[in-house]
């Protein structure tokens, strides 16, 4: 049978972030982005080979850059694509794994919707417009949440009142699982280890970070929990604070929840702290310049990281090697040893010299001789995605 093609499409409110998947190839025959749609500056990006275009779209929206997309994925695909896998980022407890895109699965996503009020709404917003462009292809929606639906309940459950769980559905969902389920399988084939007999700490760094404990290929606990505001510090998220910090922001500063939402979400983490920047490699050159903000947010950051890492080890029968991932993970060798230099307890030591070449992409072992292992594995959620469809239609 011919390798099939899938199309990958992670909407946001603003943006379409896609990828043409070959099942055969490593590359991606078309990816871009469709950014700024609504406005005036609308466009989209997209390249294919080693070629880059453009293309402007003024007020064009979702509808209209699927529309455009269309002759370029049907090219790129030999006029043959086999499906389309879409990012969800919450499916609640109503999805455990990818599902076929139908009416009912619509309803159960917009129901999930106040759950995840920025994501969810726009992810629809995609699905339903991609539906009406490609109507004769099969859609799947894969989710951010469905890898965490094994935690156990005493790692899902916050200490709150039943009734909140119950009828609310207040618990800890976890996010990044495409990303932790597919970097975990791949540490197992670098590793010679079979995935159902192993276990993995996973550090997911971007702008979004998010550790994970995976046992036998299976999420045991993680980090981010009701929302994606929970755990680590991130780029402009705070991570965890106290949780009476709402009522005496409110009570103090007479702040509202809009603003106190905004602070945590859009004006914290490393931008809040360096007062500088939310990108890791600005504060980095601004760390070696002697800029106190920069440092400060560096050594938060990678105290934080370890101190959920040890966390989540309390979830694992025993420890087969730690995974760095993401733009920072895969990237920062400084990131990676400040953080491992706080694991000392796990016995965790970096081999200075693989870790410094382990960058752009470059994966691999990073710890030194007679320690557990330390592995950067670079991420691929779009295969991941397109992987879990394909396997749907197959079924």
């Amino acid at each position: 049978m011919p390798a099939r093609n899938i199309l990958v499409i992670n909407c946001g409110s603003s943006s379409i972030k896609f990828a043409l998947v070959n099942e055969a190839h490593s590359q991606f025959p078309l990816s871009g982005l469709a950014e700024r749609l609504g406005g005036p500056d609308a466009v989209l990006h997209w390249q294919r080979g080693g070629e880059r275009d453009s293309l402007m779209m003024p007020n064009g929206d979702h509808r209209s850059a699927l529309a455009q997309l269309l002759p370029l994925v049907q090219g790129a695909a030999g006029g043959k694509l086999h499906g389309i896998g879409h990012r969800v980022v919450h499916g609640g407890e109503h999805f455990t794994s990818a599902s076929r895109l139908d009416d009912s699965a619509l309803r159960a996503i917009r129901a999930t919707a106040p759950l995840a009020p920025l994501h969810n709404p726009a992810n629809l917003l995609g699905i339903e417009a991609a539906m009406k462009v490609y109507p004769d292809l099969p859609h799947v929606a894969v989710f951010d949440t469905a890898f965490h639906q094994t935690l156990p309940e005493h790692a899902f459950r916050y200490a709150l009142p039943e009734s909140l769980y119950r009828q609310h559905g207040v618990r800890r969902y976890g996010f990044h699982g495409t990303s932790h389920r597919f970097v975990s399988h791949r540490a197992a084939e670098l590793a010679g280890l079979s995935i159902g007999d192993s276990s993995w700490l996973v550090a997911h760094l971007g702008n979004g970070c998010s550790t994970c404990a995976i046992v036998n290929g299976q999420s045991r606990d993680t980090s981010m929990g009701l929302t994606p505001l929970e755990g680590l510090v991130m780029g402009t998220r705070s991570g965890d604070v106290d949780p009476n910090l709402h009522s005496h922001l409110a009570r103090t500063l007479g702040w509202s929840l809009e603003q106190i939402d905004t602070m945590l979400n859009k004006e914290s983490g490393l931008q809040g702290l360096s007062g500088l920047s939310n990108d890791m490699r600005s504060l980095e050159q601004a760390r070696d310049q002697g800029h106190a903000g920069a440092t400060l947010a560096i050594e938060v950051f990678c105290y934080r990281l370890a101190k959920s890492l040890a966390a989540m080890s309390c979830a694992l029968p025993t420890l087969d090697g730690l995974i760095f991932t993401g733009g920072i993970g895969e990237n920062s060798p400084l990131i990676r040893s400040k953080t491992v230099a706080h694991l000392k307890l796990l016995n965790l030591t970096l081999d200075s010299e693989a870790n410094a070449r382990t960058i752009r992409g470059i994966g691999g072992p990073i710890h030194a001789k007679g320690h557990p292992r330390v592995l950067v594995v670079p991420t691929n959620e779009e295969r991941q995605i397109a992987l879990d469809t394909l396997a749907l239609l197959s079924a």
